[in-house]
């Protein structure tokens, strides 16, 4: 095995298993060693190109972090090109926050994923970023400890947002509009706590009110769809009203009952449907033509008909 890939498993060592906590995995057990292949960190030495002797002037240093980063699952030259901090981000630095990661439940096969979607977690600080996230999880979400890798899954973001400028004001905006269910937040909608307040859940209220609706029933309707918060005014809600307006000519009154109208494909669900019922001369209601499978939709239509 080359110094690089004995380096680097000396300096770091992954578990899938949860481990107890940063200081005691300061020093790798041979049980740890075992987990990696003492043959693929050889693999990737022999084949990534800034091994070969044409990149001699690259420092073993940077040659072990790319092995780290592949090793991991990791896109090295997307990863370095989104976060150039890696660049003098020391192995022990990088190995202190996946040992703490870990302790908090992660498992090895979760980073190639996590860090492939947020990269600067690997030169975040522990004490002043990411340790206060698991905090707001646990305080603010209630969010139980066995339960953190499956919200940062969810939501690997939440690792990169500052609990203080972000993730708690947008959580009391999210409370003040009537989401209250802080264990839904966590689970099936993180994604609205690493969305901007300013620019993008407050501009999306108010292109809902600019179709017609009240302030209130545009409320009412990202309640019952929470995903409206996350779709594109330009390619999601434009395409979308202008079709449904236009070419259904429909009322207002059917998005305020139907806000996961929104939320179907213009092209794959939307178009085809409305113009099945067209040709047959058929009305349903608009949760109907959308929700239903297309068995039961064709079922719907040829009831209509008889």
């Amino acid at each position: 095995m080359t110094s690089a890939a004995t380096s680097f498993h000396s300096c770091l060592c992954f578990s899938a298993q949860k481990l107890p906590s940063p200081s005691s995995s300061a020093s790798c057990s041979d049980q740890q060693m075992s987990l990696l292949s003492p043959t693929k960190p050889k693999s990737i030495l022999q084949n990534n190109p800034l091994y070969q002797p044409t990149h001699k002037n690259i420092s073993l240093q940077f040659k072990e972090k790319i092995l780290c980063l592949e090793i991991m699952g990791v896109d090295s030259g997307k990863a370095l090109s989104q976060n150039p901090c890696l660049h003098t981000a020391s192995l022990h630095a990088i190995h202190s926050i996946i040992t703490f990661l870990q302790s908090k439940g992660l498992y090895q096969k979760d980073f190639a994923r996590i860090i492939g979607m947020c990269p600067t977690i690997l030169t975040s600080d522990i004490r002043s970023e990411l340790n206060p996230v698991f905090s707001f999880l646990s305080k603010e979400l209630r969010v139980p400890e066995d339960n953190f890798r499956k919200v940062i899954n969810k939501c690997p973001r939440l690792l990169i947002c500052s609990v203080k400028d972000q993730l708690k004001p947008t959580l009391f905006y999210l409370q003040r509009l009537g989401f209250t269910d802080v264990h839904h937040l966590a689970y099936q909608d993180p994604i609205l706590l690493v969305s901007s307040v300013e620019n993008t859940l407050i501009p999306k209220l108010h292109y809902l009110v600019s179709l017609g609706f009240t302030r209130r029933e545009a409320v009412e309707m990202t309640l019952r769809c929470p995903g409206l918060f996350t779709f594109s005014i330009q390619n999601n809600f434009q395409p979308k009203f202008e079709y449904f307006s236009q070419e259904m000519e429909g009322e207002l009154d059917e998005l305020k009952d139907f806000p996961q109208y929104f939320a179907f494909s213009l092209d794959k669900r939307i178009k085809p449907r409305h113009i099945q019922l067209v040709d047959n001369g058929v009305s349903i209601p608009l949760s109907s033509m959308l929700k239903t499978t297309d068995q039961e939709f064709n079922h719907l239509i040829s009831q209509k008909t008889r």
